[in-house]
Parts: structure tokens; C-alpha cells; sequence
């Protein structure tokens, strides 16, 4: 298996330098992601590196907080199927970044999947299909869209601020969202996303979104195309296989630091067995 890594130099500083994150950016554009290995960081060291990545800094509501820009990943320790972080969102990050402070001795290999490589391998009759409009419904806790739109809308920062003003403005903003409040305070939420989209680092089109992936923090999603027909259990299955041929894994090593283009690259993890492993997540929009 071959890595994209870039390798801290052995007579050095170990540090991530300017040329550093650039030669991180031209990886990204060239493959989609990047390997950062042998490096001296931390967690403010990530931080940083993930503000220097990132012109905005963006998060999930369900998370726990670690430094300023980053977040403890915590998602059991069952294999996640391959997704884009934060996929089913109005609001996408472009890079996502991991941190691993601990590796795991064996298993819980971090996957990673190109969606354009998936892309190139559908027929005629699935790029048409996937290449439709999608419709991804779920409902939503109170504490958890309040924690969201807190973090992104610009006139707030707290849960407590929200308004029903605030929640108009955010829909009015981002165009493909709609919602149906429920009397406990939680939202049926809709979005209309695209399955196959540019890539914000390099163009080309890749089968990048979140139909793989796990809900291990939110209520499992229905997910309807523009001609009225839902994405059905044997067709996710099916689209698994072809992106299984696709998929490499990173087995970390600690202070490795795997930097992805999140509107190109899937990725997800194999089966925990250390739960000893750690790994922190930063994200953000360029």
C-alpha cells in the first residue's frame, strides 16, 4: 500500500513549516489527501495547523471540544462507513483534519476512499442516477441544531441566543433547507445535497457525501433523489462494494496528523480493538 505521506525531515526541526502546509495543499489538489508523519506537534500544534489549512473553522454539534479549532473523535467502537465529515450539513467543510495523540496497537485503521475514483468506476446508468439532486431527511435534537446554528450563524455564539429570527436568516442563506419544528423542541430537517460534486481543491467530479457513513450521534437518515426514488438498503450495499475497491487504510502512528479534501476524499475506520486509541478532528472551509 502506498502512502501519501510527507515525512518530517531526519536533520531538522521536525516542525510544520510554511513549506509544509504548501506542499500539504499541492498534495491534497494532486490526490486528495495527505499523510503528515514524524512531526514534533500537540494539540495546540493541531489547532493551529488546521487554522493555517482553513479560512473558517467549523464543527459537529455532537462532539466534544478539545482545543479552540478541534474535537475528540468518539463514535464507538464498531466500523464507520465511509463519508464525508459533516456531509449531511447546509454547510460542508472543504479540509478535515485527524490527529492521532495515541495509536492503537491493533485495528481501528482509519479508511480512505477517493470519490472520484468510485466516480470513474459507476456506469452510464449510475453516474446519471447520482448525479441527480438528493433530499436527506432526519430529525434533529433541540440541543443539537441550537449548538450548530449557534456556531455558524454570525450574529450569534451561544445556544441560548437562537431565535426563531436567527433560524429564518440561516434558511435564507443556504438555499436547499427546509423544516418542520416538533412540539419537544427537536426539527424533521431537510437538505438538498449533490451525491457527486466538485472538488473545492482540485475540480473533477467525486461520489463524495454521506450515505456510507454512520449516525452514530443522530437519527438515521431517509435519503430521496430529484425523481422521487429512495436510496434502498441493497443499493447502499452495493455502492459500499464499488467503493471498498477504492479504499486504502492509514495505520497511525502516533503524532500522525492525515489531512483530507473533504469534498473528494470518503473515509471511515475498521473495528476498534485498543480502546487506548486517540483521535482529534479539526475542520473548516477554505
Amino acid at each position: 500500500m502506498t502512502y501519501n505521506i510527507i515525512r518530517a525531515a531526519d536533520d531538522g526541526a521536525r516542525v510544520i513549516t510554511d513549506a509544509v502546509i504548501e506542499q500539504t495543499r499541492e498534495m491534497l489538489a494532486r490526490d486528495g489527501w495527505a499523510l503528515l508523519r514524524g512531526f514534533e506537534t500537540d494539540m495546540m500544534g493541531f489547532s493551529d495547523l488546521t487554522a493555517r489549512m482553513c479560512r473558517t473553522i467549523t464543527f459537529d454539534p455532537a462532539r466534544e471540544y478539545s482545543e479552540k479549532n478541534t474535537q475528540k473523535v468518539d463514535a464507538g467502537l464498531g466500523p464507520i462507513g465511509l463519508h464525508i465529515e459533516n456531509g449531511n450539513t447546509p454547510i460542508c467543510p472543504d479540509v478535515v483534519a485527524f490527529y492521532c495523540t495515541r495509536a492503537a496497537f491493533e485495528g481501528s485503521q482509519t479508511t480512505i476512499c477517493d470519490g472520484r475514483a468510485v466516480f470513474e468506476k459507476f456506469d452510464p446508468a449510475q453516474k446519471e442516477r447520482w448525479t441527480q439532486a438528493m433530499t436527506v431527511k432526519r430529525n434533529l435534537p433541540e440541543a443539537l441544531w441550537k449548538r450548530y446554528l449557534a456556531n455558524e450563524h454570525p450574529a450569534i455564539s451561544d445556544p441560548s441566543e437562537v431565535t426563531e429570527e436567527h433560524i429564518m436568516q440561516f434558511k435564507a442563506a443556504i438555499p436547499g433547507q427546509d423544516f418542520a419544528p416538533r412540539a419537544d423542541g427537536s426539527i424533521d430537517y431537510m437538505l438538498t445535497v449533490a451525491p457527486v460534486r466538485p472538488s473545492s481543491m482540485s475540480g473533477g467530479l467525486a461520489f463524495a457525501n454521506a450515505i456510507l457513513g454512520p449516525s452514530h450521534n443522530y437519527e438515521p437518515p431517509v435519503y430521496t433523489l430529484a425523481d422521487g426514488s429512495t436510496v434502498s438498503t441493497d443499493e447502499i450495499e452495493a455502492l459500499r462494494a464499488i467503493a471498498e475497491e477504492c479504499t486504502v487504510e492509514i495505520n497511525w502512528q502516533d503524532g500522525d496528523i492525515a489531512v483530507l479534501d473533504n469534498t473528494r476524499i470518503m473515509h471511515g475506520r475498521r473495528a476498534i480493538k485498543d480502546q487506548d486509541r486517540q483521535l482529534f478532528i479539526g475542520m473548516g472551509r477554505l
